[in-house]
């Protein structure tokens, strides 16, 4: 199934607003490819264009988030970052002791290992590429959907690791990049802050070699599952059996001849 083809599948399936983004980890020594790099950008931002339908580079040059640049292992973390005090001010975490625990935390790809990182929707990467990390941004319900069919051959529980901080780029991106496992996050302040993330919205990282899996296995499920579930039918039955019924009226000498009182 080619890029396009799967996006296609994830939209008729799930009725997806917004492009799945394909996220490609670009190594040290390999050349850019001739994507746009913009100014001053956080992760996050170059995702949200990448899921409008632009191509976009992220570098350690325009990467504005430092906790980012750290992740993505383009520069050290800076002190204030690593010691909890900047979390701490921006009312995320009660102390620093807690923002510095949960900032060492975090899983970040080797410094200098790789030199940018290419964002742009699925359906642009050519057919035959296949993406790192596949990101879609959307409902609960569209998100469970595109879970189940990861497992949906396999069967097993799923484990989902977040600190409510660097949702996007840390849980979404890096992680599946690393584990080779889908990884689900709620957002996190930094992306819910500096984008357009709808309060009703949340993240899914789809590692690139399970893509095809993934499209293949929604069909399947939009065969019969995704449908029913929708349908609610058994909600509409259990509603119509629980209404109350409606007061009667009728005077005492009519309910005398009335069968149903």
């Amino acid at each position: 199934m080619t890029n396009r083809e799967t996006v296609d599948t994830m939209r008729q399936v799930l009725g997806l607003r917004c492009h799945p983004v394909a996220v490609k980890f670009v190594p040290t020594g390999r050349d850019l490819p001739e994507l746009e790099a913009p100014e001053r950008r956080r992760f996050c931002q170059v995702l949200m264009e990448a899921r409008r339908g632009e191509k976009r580079l992220l570098t350690p040059e325009n990467v504005s988030c430092p906790a980012v640049a750290s992740a993505l292992g383009f520069k050290p973390l800076p002190e204030k970052l690593a010691s909890g005090e900047m979390l701490e001010g921006f009312g995320i975490f009660a102390t620093p002791q807690a923002g510095q625990r949960t900032i060492q935390s975090m899983p970040r790809l080797q410094q200098g290992k790789y030199r940018a990182v290419a964002l742009l929707p699925l359906a642009e990467l050519g057919g035959d590429c296949t993406p790192d990390v596949v990101i879609v941004e959307a409902l609960p319900e569209q998100i469970m959907w595109l879970t189940l069919a990861a497992v949906h051959e396999t069967g097993g529980r799923l484990e989902f690791s977040t600190a409510v901080l660097q949702a996007t780029c840390v849980d979404a991106a890096i992680l599946p990049f690393i584990t080779g496992k889908v990884n689900a996050s709620f957002g996190c302040y930094g992306c819910r802050e500096a984008t357009d993330l709808g309060a009703e919205e949340c993240v899914l990282g789809i590692p690139g070699p399970m893509l095809d899996n993934v499209a293949l296995n929604l069909e399947r499920l939009a065969a019969k599952a995704i449908p029913r579930v929708r349908g609610k039918s058994t909600y509409r039955h259990f509603e119509e059996r629980t209404l109350p019924e409606p007061e009667c009226s009728a005077t005492d000498e009519q309910r005398k001849e009335c069968r149903t009182c």
